[in-house]
């Protein structure tokens, strides 16, 4: 196969799939939709590139992964109803949500950690956004500021919030996150406490990380990885920096973040909507019978979710839920949904389910690893060309045109 050399100057670093100079940089002639047709062939060139101890931690779930199985399986039992004779395809992909319209009904999720995955993941992840007009959500636990990364996701930057433990450092975190461009806030709900990931635990990987012989090997092999890494310091959530006295009085925690953060009642997530004068989603909702007391409180929209099956093993998958927290909120009330999504088919199957708009969070990165910002755009790529194919198969126009339009086998 022919190899051509990168060496144009601009934006080397973040289109090469990690950075180094771009007289080093070398990528195949072969087009991305040829190398990686599906977000599966992003996640088999992702596997090698990312180190193994990392790996377990982007992929592992709770307990013995039931959850994110059946996750899975919900979703791939969801079928589509076919149109017929509707004439030329006329697909319109972009979607109106809370007073701002994007491109597509897709967004980028909130992943904790994410620069520990990909170098620099939430700098690069938030152009993408940017670029393609598609909402980027940073989590609270990222490897990177919301200083830094805000202003990269121009309009579309969304801010994911874990409870903070203190009035004060909730406040000064909004105050950060506002100040830094993002115009709505997710707050998560369904992490009362950490759940037990046996991936994680056979890693022995802990927040921050410890330098072993076993993490120096793992990270050597990945070599891609590493060589991005260099001169970084070791990840960790830095947006706690200005609270770590706070964090360490009388507190012990591997985690820094676990140390500042309460569990949230209602009267917290009615304080939190006083102090946020933007658009509040709630996320981590499975149950239709909490939807009127969110709405009650102030949410905004509702983001039915299983944290990708991270917490809960006993957790229900969210495309079985879904249509039972349309019919609770109504057909106007703003939903979101995530789980397993890989194909703009099942992006499909979520929005005839009773969504309003889909969230993915490890397919991006599985991009970012596979080709840099280049693979993290292609994502968005194969989603809008297979969602335009099946558009035209079901007959219609318009994404939302899907709803009520699907079957479960």
């Amino acid at each position: 196969m022919a190899f051509r050399t990168q060496r144009s100057a601009a934006g080397c670093a973040e289109n090469s799939a990690f950075s180094i100079p771009c007289s080093f940089a070398y990528a195949p002639r072969m087009s991305l939709d040829h190398r990686f047709p599906t977000i599966a062939d992003l996640r088999r060139a992702a596997r090698w590139r990312i180190p193994r101890y990392l790996w377990g931690y982007l992929e592992g779930g709770a307990g013995n992964e039931g959850a994110a199985r059946r996750t899975a399986e919900a979703l791939d039992r969801i079928t589509l109803s076919l149109g017929m004779l509707a004439g030329e395809p006329k697909a319109d992909l972009s979607t109106e949500l809370l007073g701002r319209r994007y491109d597509l009904p897709v967004g980028i999720a909130p992943v904790g950690m994410s620069g520990a995955v990909w170098p620099d993941a939430e700098a690069l992840l938030a152009r993408t956004g940017a670029v393609k007009n598609v909402p980027y959500a940073m989590s609270t636990v990222a490897a990177a500021t919301p200083e830094t990364v805000g202003p990269k996701a121009g309009d579309t930057g969304w801010f994911q919030l874990y409870a903070p433990s203190t009035p004060e450092i909730r406040q000064d975190i909004l105050k950060r996150a506002k100040a830094a461009g993002f115009h709505t806030l997710v707050f998560t709900i369904d992490v009362p406490v950490l759940s037990r990931r046996p991936r994680e635990l056979r890693q022995n990987l802990e927040n921050p990380m410890k330098i072993t012989p076993r993490i120096l090997l793992q990270s050597a092999i990945a070599f891609p990885w590493a060589l991005g890494m260099l001169g970084r310091p070791i990840p960790r959530p830095v947006i706690f920096d200005p609270y770590l006295d706070q964090a360490n009085q009388g507190k012990e925690h591997k985690h820094v973040g676990l140390a500042l953060r309460a569990t949230p009642d209602r009267a917290y997530l009615r304080a939190l909507r006083d102090e946020w004068d933007g658009p509040l989603i709630i996320k981590g909702v499975l149950e239709p019978r909490h939807a009127a007391d969110l709405i009650e409180d102030g949410a905004d929209a509702i983001w039915v979710s299983n944290h990708g099956g991270r917490q809960f093993e006993a957790a229900a998958a969210p495309i079985a839920r879904l249509p039972l927290i349309r019919e609770a909120v109504g057909p106007d009330y703003p939903l979101i949904c995530d789980g397993a999504v890989r194909s703009g088919t099942d992006v499909l199957r979520m929005i005839a389910m009773g969504a309003d708009f889909v969230f993915l969070g490890r397919a991006f990165h599985y991009g970012l690893a596979a080709a840099g910002r280049a693979g993290a755009e292609h994502v968005l790529h194969i989603l809008s060309e297979e969602m335009r194919i099946d558009m035209a198969q079901m007959g219609i126009d318009r994404p939302a045109e899907a709803r009520g339009r699907a079957h479960s086998v």
